[in-house]
């Protein structure tokens, strides 16, 4: 045998030794987070910092991977998440993409995944967090999934996939004898990707009621525990599934004896989907989890009602289905800190001081060049020692405070809520760039003297504006009043119409009732007439025979010489009974 197939059939049993033996071909130094993070045959990787040349190795070395029970592979790479304005524009060219946002390098790690699920009989978890999948992207996993032998979780949370992307995934999920717990976390998905689930669930259904009535055969117990299909469906944070997607999961929890957790957190429920849920837990009795918490249009007393109906299931159930933590859609996405800005400076007495966030000294707008000497004064400052001496830190803060406290003053006194009606919120936050900036426009705004006259003006336009409209109001619900009352008086005119008409075609009804009745008499009575005519026809016919001697004839034909009577008069023994 070949040295280099030895050694590759050897390091495939053993998935450290064999990306080492990888690195070592390529010329490349192993990872350490591959080495940190690889404990008791689980693979657990944060991929925002590989580069794309280190990831060869490792993909490889996961395609033939056959002793790995979990893998996941990571991303929380958000670009711009948590900044604004110049912080942003500052961090945008400092900030690498990481290499994993590729989309060829996302093919390349979904082929390697699809090997391992091929060849592979112990890995038993799979998760894929935050990582951009293109729809080749998830064809490949598809095909993975589908030849899988071992996998019981698949979890795609935070990958954006949408509802065509779920559909794609759910092709082989359903025909899946292994797959018991998928995890969709934040995929953008709604109402349709709720209805794709629904419709797994209803074919796995309909595979184990069959398999089920195989086994109750001979008087045999079905266990519906050890039979296939899923068992949980996290569908957290997809706020757009709403009570219609609520509605298809609950057409299909209805008569359900398998799963056994349902999580629905921040998925735009409201009372109406609630209400469909808990008319299925009527019925279903092997839910021990339905988690619709972080639904705020769900009334509390909804959700109490589905919560203890669900407790009142899981009295008996297995341990092993928890009520997850509530999660949030940026829980798994959060971003480093903001970093405070520390600026080094030299005081008066030439000490360094740090000063942390903006200095409180206001910048000059071009607006703002033509100010007038007083306003642009500033007195000199006392020399340290003599009386009225205030350290230039503690005028700093005085100064920058007084016109602040001096704004909440006036716009919390009551004579100026009276006359301007100005609602008044404070919101008190720790020193940063934004309490700085808006500090400096109290300022502003506190320096302008014709600030109380453009308001009153304001107030007084709002007001006339108001009473323009509310008579406008006024005019049309007085046409509304109006055509109300012709459109009642037109209802009465048509009710009376519609009550005559109707006494009418009743009575109209019994006139051709009465007409039919005598029209039958009348036949009945033409065609008893017709009968008795043709009998004396044939009476007269018989006499004319006894009368030109040809009796014996009527004699041969069988009819009794008593029916010749006088012609009028005829009499049929043979025929008719005397009376």
């Amino acid at each position: 045998m070949i040295e280099s197939v030895k050694i590759r059939r050897q390091c495939m049993l053993d998935f450290y030794s064999h990306y080492e033996h990888l690195c070592a071909l390529q010329g490349s130094v192993p990872l350490k987070a591959v080495k940190t993070n690889l404990t008791q045959g689980a693979l657990d990787l944060i991929v925002d910092r590989i580069k794309a040349a280190d990831w060869v190795p490792l993909l490889n070395a996961i395609r033939h991977n056959k002793t790995l029970t979990s893998i996941g592979i990571r991303s929380f790479h958000q670009q711009g998440l948590g900044e604004s304005g110049v912080e942003r524009y500052k961090t945008y060219f400092r900030r690498r993409i990481p290499a994993i946002r590729s989309k060829d390098l996302t093919g390349q790690l979904c082929k390697a995944v699809k090997g391992c699920l091929s060849i592979s009989d112990a890995l038993k978890s799979l998760e894929l967090q935050g990582l951009l999948l293109r729809e080749r992207d998830l064809i490949l996993l598809t095909k993975g999934l589908a030849t899988a032998s071992s996998l019981e979780s698949v979890s795609l949370a935070h990958c954006p996939i949408g509802d065509g992307g779920l559909e794609t995934i759910c092709q082989s999920v359903k025909n899946s004898s292994t797959i018991r717990y998928v995890n969709f976390t934040g995929c953008s998905l709604t109402w349709r990707g709720a209805e794709h689930i629904a419709n797994v669930l209803k074919h796995q259904a309909v595979k184990r009621h069959g398999e089920a009535w195989a086994e109750s055969l001979r008087y045999r117990r079905p266990d519906l525990d050890y039979m296939t299909g899923l068992r949980r469906i996290t569908f957290n944070c997809n706020m757009l599934v709403g009570d219609r997607g609520a509605s298809a999961f609950a057409d299909c929890l209805g008569e359900d004896l398998w799963l056994k957790a349902l999580d629905l957190q921040q998925c735009g429920i409201s009372n109406d989907g609630a209400r469909s849920l808990l008319d299925a837990l009527q019925t279903n009795t092997t839910l021990v989890v339905l988690d619709v918490r972080k639904n705020p249009l769900i009334d509390h007393v909804m959700m109490t009602n589905i919560i203890e109906r669900v407790l009142m299931n899981g009295n008996s159930a297995n341990s092993e289905y928890k009520w997850l933590s509530s999660p949030s859609s940026k829980d798994a996405l959060k971003t480093r800190p903001k970093k405070r800005t520390i600026v080094l400076g030299s005081g008066r007495k030439g000490k360094a001081t740090i000063r942390i966030g903006l200095t409180s000294k206001k910048s000059v707008s071009p607006g703002k060049k033509n100010m007038s000497v007083k306003d642009s004064y500033s007195p000199k400052p006392l020399p340290p020692g003599t009386k009225g001496f205030l350290p230039w830190r503690t005028a700093e803060r005085a100064k920058r405070c007084r016109y602040f406290f001096h704004l909440i003053f006036l716009l919390l006194s009551p004579q100026c809520q009276h006359n301007y009606c100005i609602p008044v919120k404070v919101t008190v936050e720790s020193a940063s760039t934004s309490e700085t900036e808006e500090t400096e426009d109290l300022d502003d705004v506190i320096h302008h003297p014709d600030l109380a006259k453009s308001l009153e003006k304001s107030n007084v336009t709002k007001y006339q504006q108001l009473q323009l409209e509310l008579e406008e109001c006024m005019e049309k619900l007085k046409e509304e009043q109006r055509a109300r009352v012709k459109a009642e008086e037109r209802i009465t005119e048509l009710e009376t119409e519609n009550a005559r008409l109707r006494n009418l075609n009743i009575s109209l009804s019994e006139v051709l009732h009465a007409q039919s009745v005598t029209n039958m008499i009348l036949d009945d009575e033409g065609v008893l007439g017709s009968i008795e005519n043709s009998f004396q026809k044939f009476h007269a016919f018989l006499d004319l025979l006894k009368d030109a001697g040809l009796g014996q004839l009527a004699v041969l034909a069988g009819i009794d010489q008593s029916d010749f009577g006088l012609l009028g008069h005829p009499q049929m023994n043979s025929t008719l009974s005397k009376p």
